[in-house]
């Protein structure tokens, strides 16, 4: 397996209302092997990006264990990793694709999204440049018009800005994905093109957790569904 999920519980502290606990999660049982794409089915409020920002290390889980598959095939238990391993894992192990794009300003677009390939190599003319090349690859396929490479996504549409949030995680190849409604500012077209992408990350063996606003969506690139309704027990 490449992800399990061993009794998660997730509890929030509501300081401002005198300390009350919200109970998102209870003991939630989840594993997900190589070339699954499991898709998270259910309404909002039932905890299904918590779980993904548990699984990225956003948040800490108050009870269970989260053992993730590195790529050199070690476990790491995130629930005990210190700051440093997390770095790495996200670095190297689990990507994510979240609702927002979160981007420090004024970088250009197109070294947004090359930036991931240059964190295993010391960064030259060579390797920027061949970093660059993927990423114009990526956005060409993503439809993102080269009037917009060289410009910082900030004043970018919605749909745009996603556009580079899903180049910029899924230009390097993890063994975990993660997948927060990537096409919820998306159109049929650019859709279609997510799904392909989805489906090329699975034959290469990737596992995968998605959330997907469009169910149609959901079931064209699942392998397998949850009710996440079960996780609030």
């Amino acid at each position: 397996m490449m992800l399990q999920l061993k009794k998660v519980t997730k509890q929030f502290k509501l300081h401002h209302q005198h300390g009350t606990e919200l109970n998102v999660l209870s003991d939630v049982d989840m594993s997900v092997a190589a070339g699954e794409c499991v898709v998270l089915d259910g309404p909002s409020g039932m905890g299904k990006s918590t779980l993904l920002k548990l699984i990225y290390a956003n948040y800490r889980a108050t009870s269970g264990a989260i053992e993730v598959r590195q790529v050199d095939g070690s476990v790491i238990e995130l629930t005990t990793a210190n700051p440093r391993e997390l770095i790495r894992v996200r670095q190297h192990t689990v990507g994510y694709v979240s609702q927002f794009l979160r981007v420090i300003p004024r970088v250009p677009a197109l070294d947004i999204v090359a930036e991931p390939l240059l964190e295993d190599v010391s960064p030259n003319i060579s390797s920027i440049d061949k970093a660059r090349e993927q990423a114009r690859g990526l956005l060409t396929r993503l439809r993102i018009p080269e009037r917009l490479w060289e410009l910082p996504p900030a004043t970018f549409s919605g749909g745009e800005q996603q556009r580079i949030n899903i180049a910029r995680n899924m230009i390097k190849p993890r063994p975990i994905l993660l997948l927060d409604e990537p096409t919820a500012s998306l159109d049929d077209e650019n859709s279609r093109i997510v799904i392909d992408l989805i489906h090329e990350a699975v034959s290469r063996g990737t596992a995968i957790v998605g959330i997907f606003h469009d169910s149609a969506v959901g079931k064209a690139v699942a392998t397998r569904h949850i009710d996440a309704a079960q996780f609030r027990k």
